[in-house]
C-alpha cells in the first residue's frame, strides 16, 4: 500500500527504514537520492506515484498503518558494531542478515553484548531516542577487582565524566566482581567511564533490559520479533515523545 498524502522526503525515507530523518538529510545533500530521476532539494515533498531512488535503487513507499514494519530484539554479540554502514566489518546489519531493511534504535559498544532493538520504523527510532533519558536500561557488569560498598554508593549517586555528573541510578551487587546497574542516561561509554573514574576496569558488560523488553533466553547472535504486547507497550511509552524534525 503506498502513501496517499505528499510526504517530506526525509520522512518518506525514514518511514521506509532506510535511515533516520537526520541521516536522510545527509543523503539528500550528498546527491545520493533522486525523485523521478531528478536531484531534489532538502524539504522536497514526495507525491503519490513519484519514484524515489537511493544510490540508483528504488525505495518503495510503506503502509501508512505501519502494518508492514519490523520490530526485533537482538542479542548483540561482543565485536559487532552498531552501524548500518555495510563497509564496516562486523556491522550489525550483516550480522543479523534480515531480509528487510532495518536499523538499530540507539547503540551498544562494540566490546559490550546484550539487548538492542532494531526496526524498519523510522518514526519510532526518533521518538525512542528523543525520550531516551526517561527510559530504564539495565546492565550486568563484571569488573577486575572486588566491589566495595563505597564503589556501589558512588556509582549510584553520580560520577563526574564527560564534563558532567551522571544522574543518580540504581546499583546492586550480584557477586564479588559483579553488579547490576539501571540507567536512564545514555552517555558515551557511560558505565565504563564511571568505573574507570573509581579505579575499576570493566571486563564484561551485558545489557539485559530496555524499558519493559528483556533479553531473556536469547543467545548471542539470536533475534526475535517483539511480541504484540511488547510492541503496544513500546508505542505507548513513546507516544508523548516529540519526533525529531
Amino acid at each position: 500500500m503506498t502513501t496517499e498524502q505528499p510526504k517530506r522526503l526525509n520522512k518518506y525515507l525514514s518511514d521506509t527504514g532506510v535511515c533516520s530523518r537526520r541521516e536522510a538529510d545527509k543523503l539528500i545533500e550528498q546527491k545520493r537520492v533522486t525523485i523521478n530521476g531528478k536531484l531534489p532539494e532538502l524539504g522536497t515533498k514526495v507525491e503519490p506515484g513519484d519514484k524515489v531512488k537511493l544510490d540508483g535503487k528504488v525505495v518503495g513507499a510503506v503502509a501508512d498503518d505501519k502494518s508492514d514494519r519490523i520490530y526485533i530484539a537482538y542479542h548483540k554479540p561482543i565485536g559487532i558494531t552498531c552501524t548500518t554502514e555495510r563497509h564496516v566489518k562486523g556491522n550489525i546489519i550483516d550480522a543479523i542478515g534480515h531480509k528487510e531493511r532495518i536499523f538499530p534504535i540507539g547503540r551498544l559498544d562494540k566490546p559490550s553484548e546484550g539487548l538492542i532493538l532494531l526496526t524498519s520504523d523510522g518514526d519510532i527510532v526518533n521518538k525512542v531516542l528523543r525520550a531516551e533519558n526517561a527510559h530504564d536500561k539495565e546492565y550486568i557488569v563484571t569488573v577486575n577487582q572486588p566491589i566495595s560498598e563505597r564503589f556501589l554508593n558512588k556509582m549510584a549517586k553520580g560520577v563526574p565524566i564527560l564534563g558532567t555528573v551522571t544522574k543518580p541510578c540504581k546499583v546492586s551487587a550480584r557477586g564479588r566482581f559483579q553488579f547490576s546497574i539501571i540507567l536512564t542516561q545514555g552517555l558515551n561509554r557511560q558505565i565504563r567511564r564511571m568505573c574507570e573514574f573509581l579505579g575499576y576496569d570493566v571486563t564484561k558488560l551485558k545489557r539485559t533490559r530496555i524499558m519493559h523488553i528483556k533479553l531473556g533466553k536469547l543467545r548471542p547472535g539470536q533475534w526475535r520479533n517483539l511480541t504484540e504486547q511488547e510492541l503496544q507497550q513500546l508505542k505507548s511509552a513513546v507516544k508523548h515523545s516529540k519526533k525529531t524534525a
